[in-house]
């Protein structure tokens, strides 16, 4: 158990690399899927296009959401976006820049994806079959094919078993024009999308230096400061936990004691640490109001080291270092409804 918490602990820690990792996992098995893909063809006028399209643009898309998926900031972008304004405001830079560090990531395996469908040709030799320009590579006036006809026949190109139309225009050369185009498409779009991650990557913090460091700074700190938080609530719950059921059985041994005239144990040497550890919140309903005060009015980031000691950096020095002011406010309220 102990290495599979230092292998989540070294994860998390380097979650940046691991995210690279996992995209480029993703990318790899995208292209190893396309080339374990059967592609059939259904070689018909209206569905070939369809059909060719959704293969080239329907799976990107899955990789897509998956990207985001696989992402664990996804919840907090999620979180911060719809998180009430409360004390602490939100700057839009930073949401934006946490999005497109995720998009960026996530566009990988659907690129890869397009690149390698692109490159084989198969779909678009299927989509596009029956806009060939006859004319131009075949026998445009063969005699007795109304234009419905010679798309039908046209639409039959990517199945060799079934095609007919070597009189109007030959396989092997309505393939390879096919194939052609696609190639120049895929190699057209992998310069582009490779043009445009060095523009994103390298140009952008050079222009806009300040915000970018910014950005990045109180993105980072968003991801810390929620995983110190989900520490902290981890340690309360557990030593919530103990001192809950070490109560229980302080309970149960007394009353045995009193049925029974055996005497009662002692309390652990440790259990005034975990009272300690409980931070002054001793029961569900107070920790149910101190986990809402989070949401909705988080600490303002900006501290003093005067109040930092008594105000736990929300406000006034006066204060009492166990509850802010609106979690004070609301454990009042409940207590006074109960």
């Amino acid at each position: 158990m102990d290495k599979f918490r230092m292998i989540f602990q070294f994860l998390q820690s380097n979650q940046e690399s691991f995210m690279n990792g996992i995209c480029g996992i993703m990318a790899l098995a995208s292209a190893q899927m396309y080339s374990a893909f059967d592609f059939n063809c259904p070689c018909l006028p209206r569905y070939n296009l369809i059909y060719g399209l959704g293969i080239l643009l329907v799976p990107p898309f899955i990789l897509f959401l998956l990207g985001f998926v696989l992402n664990n900031n996804v919840s907090m972008l999620a979180e911060e976006w719809r998180r009430p304004r409360g004390q602490r405001g939100k700057d839009p830079a930073v949401l934006r820049y946490m999005f497109c560090s995720m998009a960026q990531r996530a566009m990988i395996a659907p690129v890869v994806w397009v690149s390698v469908t692109l490159l084989d040709g198969k779909c678009i030799t299927c989509a596009f079959c029956t806009s060939l320009p006859v004319e131009t590579l075949g026998n445009s006036s063969h005699p007795g094919l109304s234009q419905v006809e010679m798309k039908r026949v046209l639409a039959r190109i990517p199945c060799k078993d079934i095609y007919n139309g070597q009189d109007l225009i030959a396989n092997e050369v309505a393939v390879r024009y096919l194939r052609c185009v696609s190639q120049a498409l895929g190699w057209c779009f992998v310069l582009l999308m490779t043009t445009l991650a060095f523009l994103v990557r390298s140009l952008r913090p050079c222009f806009t230096q300040a915000a970018f460091l910014k950005s990045r700074y109180w993105s980072h700190y968003i991801d810390i400061e929620r995983k110190l938080f989900d520490e902290t609530c981890a340690e309360h719950a557990k030593s919530f936990a103990k001192v809950c059921i070490q109560q229980f059985f302080e309970g149960m041994s007394t009353d045995l004691a009193a049925a029974r005239c055996h005497p009662p144990r002692k309390a652990p040497a440790d259990a005034g640490d975990t009272v300690e550890k409980l931070l002054g919140i001793t029961d569900q309903g107070t920790m149910n109001i101190a986990l809402k005060s989070w949401h909705r009015c988080k600490p303002p980031l900006h501290l003093h080291s005067p109040t930092l000691p008594s105000s736990n950096g929300w406000a006034g020095h006066e204060q009492s270092p166990l509850h802010p002011p609106a979690l004070r406010r609301e454990v009042a309220a409940y207590y006074s409804r109960v």
